[in-house]
Formats: structure tokens, sequence, C-alpha cells
């Protein structure tokens, strides 16, 4: 008996291995994606485009990578971590490469926007925090799903001055091909990740459901539906802030060097938040906490537009805004988790994640858009702050509980 324990204990994933090799691939999937704003005025420059036209390609990009995530999440849930992820960095790195030769709107959309897009879904964080949630226990969840969020910020902490001094040193070119051999780690590292979700369960309400059955409950749940308008917000803002922030710090009268500063300060103090947001989701009600991290949000870009613009003011509030900045990902990929178990959680939490790409596409299209009509961010701004209160209102109503099927079982 003892032996058979044993050989069952060693059998089982190497957790350290799984968690240390799934915050590097978050790291390198999140890295050069977020630092697409830096290429935004070389770009334009150099092929002679308004701001709406790389704006719409970056929205193409979060769109993509919002459809693709649920499908990703089937990929992963049917045939395993690692086969979806190899997937994923071929498309990212390909779409990179092509970027780097696209001359034509046409092939910067389809290569900023559909292949990074589907690339990035296929490779992404919420992938790695699903593989998390199928071999942590429910009370270690919420502080590992922050561990593997805080990564993906690493990852824009490192390849913004990298992005920055690349493209100074080598040309945007240059750096998106570099971006491309950087991506093809993913695959090496995602072998420590294999493996599927389980029916192996000794509750029949647990392994007896299917995916259709998963998608039909979540759907038919009204703190799934409040959390995918919440999560929606979330996008809006940082895909805005993310490819638009540079622009406006510029426009401002500001060293363009403050932009690639105030992303990478947002990366470093968003390390610190996610991983708050996974101690503090563990102990605290989530959606009460997630209220309060957007409301703190429209508050801290109010403050932002009403004082002088300066680098101290930059600096107050790429660090303030780097603390909420996903910091929402442990509680709401949590609450996935509480609500339908962690079976099925890259599938469910792909289809909340959607949501949130649907606002990213919004905030990048419509900060572009706008500023081309009205030469200036002023407006999107505002719209980010009544957001913010929306979202602040949807997750209060949320009840943190299992769904009735799972009501009287024991949590996986």
């Amino acid at each position: 008996m003892p032996n058979s324990q044993t050989a069952t204990a060693r059998s089982g994933p190497n957790i350290p291995l799984v968690i240390v090799c799934g915050c590097v691939i978050a790291l390198l999937s999140f890295g050069p994606r977020s630092a697409m704003g830096l290429l935004f005025q070389p770009m334009t420059e150099a092929r002679d485009w308004s701001r709406e036209i790389f704006a719409l390609a970056i929205a193409i990009q979060n769109l993509m990578w919002g459809i693709g995530q649920p499908i990703a999440g089937m990929s992963a849930d049917r045939f395993g971590t690692w086969k979806t992820m190899t997937v994923g960095a071929l498309l990212y790195a390909a779409g990179l490469l092509m970027m780097a030769d696209a001359e034509s709107v046409v092939a910067l959309q389809l290569s900023a926007g559909v292949l990074i897009g589907l690339g990035i879904a296929f490779s992404s964080f919420s992938l790695v925090l699903a593989a998390f949630g199928r071999i942590v226990t429910p009370a270690q969840r919420s502080l590992a799903f922050g561990i593997g969020t805080a990564s993906g910020s690493l990852g824009q902490f490192i390849f913004a001055p990298l992005g920055n001094g690349l493209i100074a040193a080598v040309g945007w070119q240059q750096t998106l091909i570099l971006f491309a051999g950087i991506i093809m780690m993913i695959p090496l590292m995602a072998v420590a990740l294999k493996g599927k979700a389980s029916n192996q369960s000794t509750s029949p309400e647990v392994s007896n459901q299917t995916l259709k059955s998963a998608i039909s409950e979540a759907f038919g749940t009204r703190g799934f539906i409040l959390l995918t308008f919440g999560f929606f917000v979330c996008g809006f803002h940082v895909a805005f802030i993310t490819v638009h922030l540079p622009p406006y710090i510029a426009d401002l009268g500001l060293d363009p060097s403050w932009g690639a500063i105030a992303l990478a300060l947002i990366g470093l103090c968003n390390i610190v938040g996610s991983l708050a947001s996974g101690y503090i989701g563990g102990r605290w009600s989530k959606p009460i906490f997630l209220s309060c991290i957007y409301l703190a949000r429209s508050v801290v870009i109010a403050l932002f537009l009403i004082f002088p613009a300066s680098p101290l003011t930059v600096l107050l509030f790429s660090g303030a805004m780097g603390l909420l900045w996903l910091s929402t990902v442990p509680p709401t990929s949590g609450l996935v988790a509480v609500m339908f178990g962690p079976r099925y959680m890259a599938t469910l939490f792909g289809f909340v994640f959607l949501a949130h790409q649907v606002g990213s596409f919004l905030g990048v299209w419509l900060g572009g858009k706008l500023y081309d009509e009205t030469g200036s961010y002023d407006m999107i701004w505002y719209v980010s702050i009544a957001l913010g209160i929306f979202a602040a209102a949807v997750h209060w109503p949320i009840e943190e509980k299992p769904v009735p099927r799972l009501a009287n079982v024991p949590a996986e």
C-alpha cells in the first residue's frame, strides 16, 4: 500500500516546475504585446499611416485574442496545454515576422491583428492559470492565480524598456524579429504544463458533466454574466492605456521616453498589485474587492486629468494604475473556479476573457478614431471613468458560491 501511494505521488504533476514554467510562459507571451504602444510612432511615421490605422490593427489583435480564447480553452481542456501553446507560439511568431515587413494596411491587420491575436490566445496566461487551477488546492488557487498574473506583469516591466532600447538601437523591424525568436521559447516551457481537463472525480455531478453542459450552465448563471460585463471594462481600460498612453504623453509635451517609463512602471507595480490581489482574493469577498478596484481606477484617471501634466504626474498615475492593472484577474478567474470548479476553467474563463477583449478592441480603436476626429484623447478618458463606475456597480451583487450542481460537492 505505501509503495502504491508513493508511485501515485510520483506520477502526479511536479507543482513547483509547473508554476515556474507557467510563470515564464506568462512573461514571454505578455511581454511583446505590451510593447506594441512603443511601435505606434515609428511604424506610423515609416509607413505614413494615421493613428487610427495602427490602432485598428491592434484593436483587431485584441478582438482575435478574445475570439480565440474560448477556442484555445476548449483545445487545452480536450487536447492538452502543451499542444495548444505550441500552435499559439507558431502563430504569434509568424505574426511578428510578418508585421516587420508589413507595408500595406491589409498586411498590418493580418499580421499585427489576426495572427498575433490568435497566437496570444493560444499561448496566453489564461491557459497558464487554468493549468495552475488543476494542480493546486482550492485554498491555494487565488494566490497561484496572483503569481501567474504577476509574471505577465513582469513581462511588461521587462519588455517595455527592452523594446524601447531595441527600437533605438536596431530599429522597429529588427525588434519585431527578435521578439519572434523569443516567443519560440514558449513550446519548450509548455512541456511542463502537459495535461487537460480530468474527469476523474468521486462526484458524479463533476465527472458526468460535458463541455456543452458546462457552457450552458455558465451562461445560465447571473453571476457569470455580470462577471463578463465587468471584465469588458477591464479590457477597455488596459488596452486603451497600453497603446495610447505613450503617444498621449508625447502630446502633452513630455519626452517620448516617458511613455516607455510609464509602461514599465505599470508593469512593475502590477507585480505587487497582482500578488496582493491573489492574497486578498483568497481571504476577502472577491466581488466587493473587484468593485473597489474598478472604482479606484476611475478616481486615478480623473486625478490624472485634473492635475497639470508633468513627469511626476505620469509616474504617480502609472504607479497607481499599475497596482490596479491586472489585479482584476485573480479574483475574476477565482470566481469562475468557485462557481463552476476547475475542470472546464480554461473554456469558461475563455468566454469571460472574450468580453475583456471586446472591450480591448473598443478601447484601442475608439482611442485612435476619436483622436483623429477631435485631435484629443479627452473624450475617451471620460468614457473610461464612466465605465469604471459601471464595473464597480455590476460586480457588487455577484454571489461568491458554487452553482447548485456543486453546492453539496466537496471542493476539488
